[in-house]
């Protein structure tokens, strides 16, 4: 594969790094600014940094280190420290690829991040963002969010356990969260909210849980999961749609199983400690990555590493839960991109310089869907009526919405909003071409407008336009609002149940859309 792939890639799933050392203490700096920058939390004293408009406070421990003994096990509290605790650097990421023949990351890597306006009265609005990756790399610290911040709201981001490490189940593993430790430390990571934000300024009772790509389905599946109830008062979930099924337990015991066999760790009675014997670097796998972007499914599923339904954690699948109303009935904001799997096509074909063939087409449709479906698919998706057959591909795609686009996003907003406040939404800006590629709107063309993301591997992002600047605004500016007060604006209305309309955002303004009919879910509906 293409260096410049492995670069796309990269910025997909929002791999940033940073190589620091874990925090230690320091004595603080004399001063105004130091003063203003130094925090009490509830395990000790911090010292981030001070700018003319922001504070920060990086690497923040909101639980103790998953390692050794505590590899696999619900997080455990964090240590109080004695003296002031430097927080201008981030904490390690969580173990994941780096291209190195070593993982990046560390186990010691649950911290948060806290990004505020420099001056503010009253108590801000709290958004916690779970970064995206695949939920197999990335780390919170990657995204600044000082641009949020700008428009008066906190803004925490925080590193979850990730792969192996956040989303293994397997039958010698005990612990009630097993398959999902990495929503149990979304879990933590929201408790130290709750307990501490309030230190910075922030309404510790008005937090929305914010995620992209794998954290809008942390999103989804924190919705559903018992022990998350009370933890958050809105959600917004960007880009993962919550109608789609979670792992179930049997599937992952299987993966689970196949994991341990591959890593040598067969024999029952010792499964567990041999698993926890391994080194990071035989856990974070390079087919992991392969699962995500280098083949496509038709399922989010279909994945290796995803949160498991069916257990202690997550009882029933986010889209049952909204169904019987046991979901967590908080204002929500729902929508993902306009061509979400240009970005999937690309990666798997066009990108490799393997763009797909009018003869490979209808094979492809047929592996993904059946034979039998397949057919009734091509003719309502034919190459001839598309600019070439990966757009064919990408389309449909994104119309079905398996693994991620708009079709499955319906199920949940209708259900959902029939008990608390929903707001749909589609991103419609195009984003330009990659290597003559046409990428629309595709998957993860939005967050630079609400984050300032790192993309190792992949060239600066270009300087704003005007119009860029402007449209960034426009998209916080709803975002905030809606931490604010529960709703984003006056002219976006409430979703109602049944309508298939969303608010769908371009550079040139905000339009109605129906999803339904723009995106052919009425034939989907037919499929299922």
């Amino acid at each position: 594969m293409s260096k410049r792939w492995f670069a796309f890639v990269a910025i997909l799933t929002a791999a940033a790094v940073t190589a620091t050392g874990l925090p230690g203490t320091t004595a603080a700096a004399a001063g105004e600014s130091a003063s203003t920058a130094r925090v009490h939390t509830m395990k000790g004293w911090v010292q981030g940094q001070v700018t003319a408009t922001h504070r920060s406070f990086l690497g923040i421990p909101y639980a103790a280190p998953p390692v050794g003994p505590l590899r696999w096990r619900t997080p455990r509290a964090a240590s109080a420290w004695k003296g002031i605790r430097d927080a201008t650097q981030p904490g390690a990421p969580c173990p994941q690829l780096s291209g190195l023949p070593e993982p990046a990351g560390n186990e010691d890597c649950l911290y948060v991040n806290v990004t505020t306006p420099r001056r503010a009265t009253g108590k801000l609005p709290v958004l916690v963002f779970v970064h995206g990756g695949g939920l197999i790399s990335g780390s919170g610290a990657a995204n600044d969010p000082k641009r949020i911040a700008d428009q008066g709201a906190i803004v925490v981001t925080l590193n979850y356990r990730l792969g192996a490490l956040g989303f293994l189940r397997h039958p010698s593993l005990r612990d009630p969260h097993a398959g999902n430790f990495g929503l149990a430390d979304q879990q933590a990571a929201l408790r130290w909210v709750r307990q501490n934000i309030a230190a910075f300024g922030g309404d510790e009772r008005n937090v929305t849980l914010w995620g992209q790509s794998g954290g809008g389905y942390s999103v989804c599946a924190q919705l559903a999961a018992p022990a998350a109830r009370g933890l958050f008062d809105k959600a917004i979930v960007q880009s993962a749609p919550c109608g789609n099924p979670m792992l179930t337990e049997r599937a992952a015991d299987r993966r689970g199983l196949a994991l341990a066999a591959d890593l040598g760790c067969t024999n029952a009675a010792t499964a567990e400690k041999c698993l926890r014997d391994k080194p990071v670097g035989e856990l974070v796998r390079p087919s992991d990555r392969e699962g995500l972007f280098g083949e496509l499914r038709r399922y989010r599923a279909d994945v290796w590493w995803f949160p498991v339904a069916g257990t202690p954690a997550l009882p029933v699948q986010p889209l049952t839960a909204m169904r019987l109303g046991t979901a967590a009935d908080v204002p929500l904001i729902h929508g993902g991109t306009k061509d979400e799997m240009r970005a999937h096509v690309g990666s798997a074909y066009d990108f490799q310089g393997k763009p797909v063939t009018e003869t490979e087409y209808p094979k492809i449709v047929a592996n993904l869907f059946g034979t039998r479906a397949a057919k009734r698919i091509l003719a309502v998706y034919p190459a001839a009526r598309f600019t070439s057959p990966s757009i064919a591909l990408a389309t449909l795609l994104t119309d079905y919405g398996g693994v991620t686009g708009t079709c499955t996003q319906l199920p949940a907003i209708d259900a959902a909003a029939r008990r608390a406040p929903v707001y749909a939404y589609e991103y419609a800006q195009p984003s330009g071409d990659f290597e003559g590629f046409p990428l629309g709107a595709q998957h993860g063309a939005d967050l630079r407008y609400f984050v300032d993301t790192e993309h190792p591997g992949g060239p600066p992002p270009a300087p704003f336009t005007p119009e860029e600047q402007a449209f960034a605004k426009r998209l916080i500016g709803y975002w905030t609002t809606f931490a604010r007060t529960g709703q984003p604006g006056p002219q976006w209305t409430r979703y109602r149940p049944g309508t298939s309309a969303a608010r769908s955002f371009a550079f040139e303004g905000a339009t109605q859309v129906n999803l339904t009919r723009t995106h052919r879910c009425g034939f989907w509906r037919t499929l299922e």
